[in-house]
């Protein structure tokens, strides 16, 4: 063994090496850099670079949403977990066991009431990490317990939306929420209650068919995907070439489809100024 070898590993068992965590850095999945993860978490989860905005679950969202000391979660609706003894690659019910783990949540909808800048809200807010953010019984009932809150409580709905589309595994009973969480909206126009809507990416399938595009106010995060099939699916079938931008936030408000495409550090003001404009009108009407 060399002198220079000797001295190498001498120095080895002497000093240890600093250990480095595996979150110091994040990949931002819009332009690819590499950022720090709290200058990241710092700038709500948008890429100071290219302003990508990252997906985000409801705890992220309260915290960015509601006034300190405010934000008390609501209770999530008990549904049968497995109705239909579903099974493809392993059991339904695994893969929901193996959701809660990971998130946290007992499904894919979270609701909280709190106040956003003194005024007096409830958020629902879609999990994409919960097996997609797909829309089950579980999903629905979330939504209608929430537009319930917001009535007892004279408060706007405003739900955050992040979903893949109608969870399979639960068939016709997740079909069966688009028309049962439209009666629950029609319950808050009857209140006089505004509802309002974030599209965040990625927003698609039966949720973008549904409760995602009935808001009094529809608004998007920047770039989001939002659709209600597949871009591929769409060539194929109507054998043009669509837009580079087709789908996203700001193809949707330059045609129309949506009122405005807000950056998240503005949200906040956005949505309170939105209350009362409409809590207003309502008020009037």
């Amino acid at each position: 063994m060399s002198w220079l070898n000797r001295v190498r590993n001498a120095l080895a068992s002497v000093v240890t090496a600093k250990e480095t965590p595996d979150n110091l850095w994040h990949k931002c999945k819009g332009c690819g850099q590499m950022i720090f993860t709290k200058e990241y978490e710092e700038n709500l989860y948008v890429c100071p670079l290219c302003d990508h905005h990252g997906r985000i679950g409801p705890k992220q969202r309260f915290e960015q949403l509601f006034d300190e000391g405010t934000c008390k979660a609501l209770p999530s609706p008990r549904v049968a977990d497995d109705p239909l003894k579903f099974r493809d690659s392993k059991p339904y019910a695994a893969r929901l066991k193996a959701a809660r783990t990971d998130t946290g949540d007992q499904d894919a909808f979270v609701s909280a009431r709190g106040s956003i800048e003194g005024r007096r809200a409830v958020v629902g807010v879609q999990n994409f990490a919960f097996m997609g953010g797909s829309m089950g019984q579980a999903v629905g009932e979330g939504f209608i317990a929430g537009v319930e809150a917001a009535i007892a409580a004279r408060a706007p709905f405003i739900i955050f939306t992040a979903s893949g589309g109608a969870r399979m595994q639960e068939g016709i009973l997740s079909l069966m929420q688009m028309p049962r969480t439209t009666v629950a909206i029609e319950m808050l126009h009857d209140a006089g209650l505004p509802y309002i809507v974030v599209l965040t990416d990625p927003t698609s399938g039966g949720v973008m068919a549904a409760y995602a595009m009935l808001g009094d106010v529809q608004i998007a995060e920047p770039k989001a995907t939002l659709a209600f099939t597949g871009r591929r699916v769409i060539e194929q079938t109507i054998r043009e070439k669509l837009p580079e931008n087709f789908q996203t936030s700001e193809y949707y408000r330059d045609h129309g489809l949506i009122d405005m495409v807000v950056e998240r550090r503005e949200l906040r003001a956005t949505l309170a100024r939105l209350i009362d404009y409409l809590a207003h009108d309502r008020a009037a009407a």
